[in-house]
């Protein structure tokens, strides 16, 4: 049976909804529902994926494990997958697993190790003669982010495994362990209260405060919040070394890394498993540290390997996570709080209520179809649900009380300006790039090294800037003195020069780094570039029409909507005057020089997947160097679409449009290298 397009509309909605999630959790540690409610979504999903298997796709969230590499950080491969675990939510649930194991395995008893389930970030330890090398966060299962320096500061992690211990277990000296990294309870009460002191953000559970101290760009932050490190899996070669899993905590243990061991069982039957998990459930709350559930392993390594996995997760695991702790409460108003891109989210405010031993008074509802799904109200009564120790979320309405609906307001809650909503998205957003909401990060991407490039305005000194109200735009930073910049902390008379030095040197950055350290909504540095070389100026970019944009390559409606809609506002177009006559480069001082080779002229390539010899940036300058041209997308203009390992969804697109597709060896053949 075909898919109607109310389902191919539904599909895509969910993946949207699911992408925005991960982007939330694993990319800025900022998740806004709980995991079981992810793991609904993910199972709608993938219950119509199977029922209409020609709507999967390459990129859905179903085909991967989740989450991306985040800037700032080295992109690192790992030795193997780190895949993540299927969820259980009931005994019936577990009792499933144990039956499809048995049956694959063709066995009546399977011994397990069953094991707390650590809410924290998982990390790939690397060793090499006996020494940590690297520290590499999962990313997305197949690519992490190096942050060494970061878990070297976890005094549960060895610098270096005794050789005499490696021996007496048969080990090599080169070998990576697998496990998480977690902050304890006290330790997490400790740093949001020094948040609160010091006027921070606070950390919403230790999970996030674990996963945002790793991955810090400093490491005296890491240092300074007293993570631990839980270790759970052993690897030689990209094999488990040992028979069983038992032997692999063990081991750990002997190499003297905080293992689960501590508080886990070897289980003669899934019955004795069920048992395990409900002893843990009631004495959970006493440990030092959070945990969401319980982790059920096949203890035989013989048999892991016999049942192999499926595309995202072992088989041989499963994970039980414990029931969600909900409560009732009223809704006693809805107010909207602008986050640091300009999205504005509706916030509950409830009657404070003791959900699993935390006071209550607020909750995220996400956007108004999430307030349309449920049909709420101001004065309805609503279970609201704390799972995994996640930001508080709204289940359902029980009972409606007589107020009004909620609406979003007309004019921005911290800058007063118009709000502004794209037809085809739920969010309302602010794009004043000078809203006090979003005015930090604004800062802190203007003065980045691919923008305006300004060595020295860091994340600490942008904070005093901020606070201390010395700057109300982004113009604002080259009216700086010495003397203002002298009376913030920590910063010395030579080290306020240096810093007006290189404001003053930004002025002479090229028009493309302007325009993309504006932070307008999905313009990057190439789409940057591309502006640039067709306008020439910013005032003729900040007059074009949706039209004139999308004559641009790679430029599509949804990008010349954020352009106009960025430029349209009078904040903005305030901004502009005012850069422009503290005297910023706001034309092209001359046009690109064509390239002698033009062999490629006219030529659009497109890269996707890991190329075996040239990196993607490698590849593009071959291009470019040749008169030809470089896309991050394709479509019905690309010459070429060139593949190496692993590639995306552009190769099935360029398939679907009949595009020409080559390797590395053709591409190379082609361009005459």
């Amino acid at each position: 049976m075909a898919a109607t397009q109310s389902v191919k509309q539904k599909v895509e909605r969910l993946r949207r909804e699911i992408r925005e999630h991960e982007y939330r959790y694993y990319v800025l540690d900022e998740p806004t529902i709980s995991d079981r409610q992810f793991d609904r979504l993910m199972d709608e999903l993938k219950e119509l994926e199977a029922k209409y298997p020609e709507l999967v796709t390459p990129d859905s969230p179903t085909q991967r494990i989740g989450g991306e590499t985040r800037e700032g950080f080295q992109a690192v491969r790992h030795p193997s997958q780190m895949l993540s675990l299927d969820n259980t939510y009931s005994y019936d649930e577990l009792k499933d697993f144990d039956r499809r194991v048995r049956e694959r395995a063709e066995r009546e008893k399977i011994e397990y190790v069953a094991e707390n389930k650590f809410d924290g970030l998982s990390l790939s330890l690397i060793y090499e003669d006996g020494a940590l090398v690297h520290g590499v966060t999962r990313g997305d299962g197949t690519t992490g982010e190096d942050v060494t320096p970061n878990v070297r500061t976890i005094r549960s992690v060895p610098l270096r495994v005794d050789p005499a211990a490696l021996k007496n277990l048969g080990l090599p000296k080169d070998f990576e362990v697998r496990g998480e990294a977690v902050m304890t309870r006290k330790a997490f009460e400790d740093l949001n209260r020094q948040q609160d002191e010091s006027g921070g953000k606070r950390f919403a559970n230790p999970r996030n405060a674990a996963a945002g101290s790793v991955r810090v760009l400093d490491p005296g932050i890491t240092a300074s919040r007293k993570l631990d490190f839980f270790a759970y899996f052993l690897y030689t070669d990209g094999r488990v070394p040992l028979k069983t899993h038992w032997e692999v905590l063990e081991a750990l243990h002997d190499m003297r890394f905080s293992s689960s061991i501590k508080h886990a069982a070897r289980c003669e039957s899934i019955d004795k498993v069920i048992e395990y998990c409900e002893r843990w459930e009631s004495r959970r709350d006493g440990l030092p540290y959070e945990i969401d559930g319980v982790v059920v392993k096949v203890n035989s390594i013989t048999l892991e390997r016999e049942l192999g996995f499926t595309a995202r997760a072992p088989r041989w695991a499963v994970a039980y996570k414990y029931p969600a702790r909900q409560e009732t409460t009223v809704v006693k108003e809805v107010i909207w709080q602008v986050g640091r891109t300009g999205t504005l989210t509706p916030v509950a405010v409830l009657a404070p209520v003791q959900v699993g031993g935390v006071t209550v008074s607020r909750s995220t509802l996400h956007n108004m179809d999430e307030i349309e799904r449920l049909g709420l109200h101001v004065g309805d009564t609503i279970v609201v649900e704390r799972a995994g120790e996640v930001i508080p979320h709204v289940i359902k309405v029980t009972r409606h009380g007589h107020g009004e609906k909620p609406q979003p307001p007309k004019n921005c809650p911290e800058c007063g300006r118009p709000i502004h909503k794209s037809p085809d998205e739920v969010a309302y957003r602010c794009v004043n790039a000078s809203c006090p909401a979003k005015f930090r990060e604004s800062l802190l991407h203007f003065a980045s090294r691919h923008a305006m490039d300004i060595d020295g305005l860091g994340d600490k000194l942008v904070d005093q800037l901020v606070e201390k109200k010395m700057l109300k735009d982004l113009a604002d930073l080259y009216d700086l003195r010495l003397s203002d910049l002298e009376s913030l902390e920590r910063m010395g008379r030579k080290s306020a020069e240096n810093l007006l030095e290189e404001i003053e040197k930004s002025k002479e950055a090229s028009l493309a780094r302007l325009i993309y350290g504006l932070g307008i909504r999905f313009v990057g540095e190439r789409t940057g570039e591309e502006l640039a070389e067709h306008f020439g100026s910013l005032d003729d970019l900040a007059k074009a029409s949706a039209d004139q944009l999308m004559e641009v390559a790679d430029i599509g409606p949804r990008v010349a909507e954020s352009i106009v809609e960025f430029f349209s506002e009078k904040a903005n177009q305030e901004l502009l005057r005012k850069l422009k006559k503290a005297g910023l480069r706001l034309e092209e001082k001359e046009k690109r020089k064509a390239p002698r080779d033009t062999r490629l002229a006219g030529k659009t390539f497109v890269f996707t997947g890991t190329l075996p010899n040239l990196t993607r940036e490698e590849a593009g300058a071959m291009v470019t160097s040749r008169g030809g041209k470089v896309s991050s997308s394709v479509s019905k203009k690309t010459s070429y679409v060139v593949v190496g390992a692993e590639p995306g969804s552009k190769y099935d697109k360029a398939r679907e449009l009949g595009v020409e597709i080559l390797d590395e060896n053709g591409f190379r053949k082609l361009i005459g290298a």
